[in-house]
């Protein structure tokens, strides 16, 4: 009896608000890309009945991305998103039922609203990742619900392809069920933000035209995609018992690299590397016939690639959570260029087909979209850089261990310029703690933290907490 209520306890810790999220929207999220999202359970019921795919498909497309970019209008609070979780599933849940009963009208209708509410779930799911997931660790948090997703998706498509589409809808229906049931589990209360520095209103500001600057990056690099989806996907069609389970493998691998890369990997480089991957791609697609072993290529470069580049832009997106308080705006806004990219890609894939020579044409617009993606790489690390490197610095400072982090501040800040309690608070600062996680461990209020935080930045000179850091890594380096 004893061992049950441990093993209880056991898994009542470890679903914390971090697990929880990640349980909620990777279950969500199979069903999304299995299904809704071009997934193979739609296109097979497509090919069952033999009907029209860009009402289907484009038409979704385009209702996820309005989703998306506009539900942090409506989307405002944390508690708003979990109510939106708990009436939008079970919703979508009769969408994917209806695919039970041949009636394309009420599917047309039904993926249209559902795509949209399906985008909006995305983006709302913003306000848990900032607030189960410190900033510094978001990079994982996001890796780990990418690859359960992926790796449930694999299982959907291969029940799909290899018993019927109708299992795969059922069993896409369970994966929402799941979502629904940890959603109910999820609270409410919302953490203050960390980002709660008197210079948080300019670096807002700047976010907002990098925002715009890497939502165009977004764009631009994921035309390829969408060109993949109408392009290479239909030209394996025929290596069906392959396609179903080795199709985002790569994806996963490179997201397991990405997540688990040692400190000291600079990861810029390798994001050229996934740019050079995306047009080996499209050139082997153009010279290679249509085997197992040219599918093995072509995929693996090109699905490896979007690995690197998804979990770079979701991250990036997540560390940008700290500038606003509509997390489902930023999160909606960003993930939105990706969808659009994939849309204006399909289109253009869907045209190209048409063609006589569609591989070679759409080799040459893939490259071209990999020239122009070189040239807004360079700048677009550069903003980057500037506005999210105390972000960075901060990762580095936390993975130091307790006494060498109050070493670092200890050399960096003079004793006696700071009080005791401020010095305190100040070392947790620099620990990527909020206000009210600081105000918990030392037993004061939050009005009382933002008093001390105020009096640190004054006797420091300086406005915010990353360049309390510069602080701290600049005498570092001085030794």
């Amino acid at each position: 009896m004893e061992d049950k209520v441990g093993s209880a306890k056991a898994f009542k810790i470890s679903l914390n608000e971090r697990n929880l999220s990640i349980l909620v929207q990777a279950l969500f999220s199979s069903w999304m890309l299995a299904f809704i999202f071009e997934g193979k359970i739609l296109y097979s019921f497509i090919d069952l009945y033999g009907l029209s795919i860009n009402m289907l498909v484009f038409g979704g497309t385009a209702a996820l991305f309005t989703g998306l970019a506009f539900s942090g209008f409506l989307i405002k609070t944390k508690e708003a998103a979990k109510r939106l979780f708990l009436c939008c599933y079970p919703f979508l849940g009769v969408v994917s039922l209806s695919f039970f009963f041949p009636r394309f009208q009420y599917w047309v209708v039904g993926i249209i609203i559902g795509s949209f509410l399906t985008g909006s779930c995305v983006a709302a799911w913003g306000y848990y990742l900032k607030s189960g997931t410190p900033k510094n660790e978001r990079l994982k948090t996001v890796a780990d619900m990418l690859i359960l997703s992926n790796v449930l998706m694999i299982l959907l498509d291969m029940a799909t392809m290899h018993v019927s589409p109708r299992v795969g809808l059922a069993f896409s229906m369970l994966m929402l069920l799941g979502a629904f049931v940890f959603a109910l589990k999820l609270p409410v209360d919302y953490k203050t933000a960390s980002a709660d520095t008197p210079g948080q209103k300019d670096n807002s500001m700047s976010m907002g035209g990098l925002l715009v600057f890497l939502c165009l990056f977004i764009v631009i690099i994921t035309i390829n995609s969408g060109l993949m989806y109408q392009v290479i996907n239909p030209a394996f069609a025929h290596l069906k018992w392959l396609t179903s389970w080795y199709w985002a493998v790569p994806y996963i691998v490179a997201l397991l690299m990405m997540r688990n890369l040692p400190k000291g990997i600079n990861r810029t480089y390798i994001l050229y590397v996934a740019i050079a991957m995306i047009g080996f791609s499209f050139i082997g697609f153009m010279i290679f016939d249509r085997s197992v072993l040219s599918y093995l290529v072509v995929n693996t470069l090109m699905l490896g690639a979007c690995g690197v580049y998804d979990l770079f832009w979701w991250s990036i997106l997540g560390e940008m959570l700290e500038f606003n308080n509509n997390s489902a705006r930023i999160l909606g806004i960003g993930l939105s260029s990706n969808v659009l990219g994939v849309l204006l890609g399909g289109i253009l894939g869907s045209t190209i087909k048409a063609t006589d020579m569609h591989s070679l044409n759409s080799t040459l617009l893939a490259l071209a979209v990999v020239c122009v993606t070189l040239a807004l790489l360079p700048p677009l690390h550069k903003h980057l850089s500037t506005l999210l490197k105390g972000h960075a610095y901060l990762t580095l400072f936390s993975e130091m261990s307790a006494q060498e982090q109050k070493s670092q501040l200890a050399d960096a800040v003079e004793i006696g310029i700071l009080s005791k309690r401020e010095n305190q608070v100040a070392a947790l600062l620099l620990q990527g703690k909020t206000y009210r996680a600081i105000a918990a461990e030392l037993y004061i209020s939050e009005n009382t933290v933002k008093y001390y935080v105020k009096n640190i930045y004054s006797k420091l000179n300086i406005e915010r907490r990353a360049e309390l850091i510069n602080i701290v890594l600049k005498r570092e380096n001085s030794f």
